[in-house]
């Protein structure tokens, strides 16, 4: 796997802005001016730490392969009240959707890097000391001292990424959410017959005649995932972000397994909830997907009736064969644009 195929949704840092330049203590002397006075300049400013949201990253590998970023120190002030060069500033570049927080109050983000270009300053530089020229007063028309610069500003940043898509596919883990993400885009997730062959949110573009949304792919869930079970509270993490959920259940493992899908879609609805009550109010569809191995369709009628009665259209579909997933992808494609309409 090359380093670029990794996907990194999180990272701690640690970033420390430059310390200011100190001020000079300089007395002017030239020719024929025998008390010239202080001409000290000013210390430059320190660098700041800035990071920036760029929609051409992926992922926040950089970050987890350096985790220490300095900017540069301020120089200090010459005589001739010349002031130092200010020092330059780091831009840490990370991907679309990134949360930075302070680890000394984590449950306080900093900023949410939500758009292309959005930037936090995430450390500022100390401030240049003044040099002695700014200390001469009528009575004190000599002074022989200059400020220090201040130091910079030293902080612990934890990193998480939370992918911007308009769908997100949930559900347990091998119900066919990977294999329906390739069926509807160029996506090439891994796919196998064994569950947790998912272990890092995938996007695709899925696209109904000139309307194109991204789907993410999210690894699957299981009881207990919105306390860390399976890693799951990290991969709920990803769904925040998306507008519409789709919701599939695994007829395959009702008919091989004697799984209730009823309690399926409990049990996921049960972990969204309680990783955020608000999820359980995102547009919802619900896809009964591996429907080509279902012989006896009709058995599937009382599912259907129990969901539709919660509020929830059902699709029945299958990801290996594309049977119903137009009609999916249609349906997603109307809900999306309603969204978008004005109130």
């Amino acid at each position: 796997m090359k380093p670029t195929d990794v996907f990194i949704d999180e990272a701690t840092i640690s970033v420390s802005a430059g310390r200011g330049g100190d001020g000079c203590v300089s007395m002017r002397r030239e020719k024929f001016v025998p008390r010239g006075g202080p001409d000290g300049g000013d210390g430059g400013r320190g660098g700041d730490v800035v990071i920036a949201a760029d929609g051409n990253l992926a992922t926040l590998l950089d970050q987890r392969m350096k985790r220490v970023y300095r900017a540069e120190a301020g120089r200090p002030g010459e005589g001739g009240n010349r002031t130092g060069r200010d020092g330059q500033d780091v831009e840490i570049r990370v991907p679309v959707g990134t949360v930075v927080a302070d680890l000394d109050a984590p449950e306080r983000p900093l900023a949410d890097l939500a758009r292309h270009g959005d930037r936090l300053v995430a450390a500022r530089g100390g401030r240049g000391g003044r040099g002695n020229a700014r200390f001469k007063t009528a009575s004190r028309q000599t002074p022989d001292f200059a400020q220090a610069g201040r130091p910079g500003q030293t902080r612990q940043l934890r990193l998480s990424l939370k992918l911007l898509a308009d769908v997100g596919l949930v559900g347990f883990p091998n119900a066919g959410k990977s294999t329906l993400l390739r069926r509807v885009s160029a996506a090439r997730p891994q796919v196998a017959d064994y569950p947790f062959t998912t272990l890092v949110p995938c996007l695709g573009v899925a696209e109904v005649d000139e309307r194109r949304f991204v789907i993410a792919d999210i690894p699957g869930l299981i009881e207990g995932a919105s306390g860390g079970a399976g890693l799951g509270d990290r991969f709920l993490r990803h769904i925040e972000r998306t507008r519409v959920l789709v919701h599939l259940l695994d007829a395959g493992a009702a008919l091989l397994e004697g799984r209730d899908l009823s309690d399926d879609y409990r049990v996921i609805r049960s972990e969204l909830g309680a990783y955020q009550p608000g999820l359980l109010e995102r547009v919802e569809l619900v896809a009964i997907n591996k429907i080509d191995l279902v012989a006896d369709r009709a058995s599937l009628e009382p599912l259907e009736k129990q969901l539709e009665q919660a509020g929830r259209r059902v699709f029945r579909i299958s990801g290996a064969t594309g049977e119903g997933v137009a009609e999916l992808l249609a349906s997603l494609a109307r809900l999306l644009d309603a969204e978008e309409q004005p109130a």
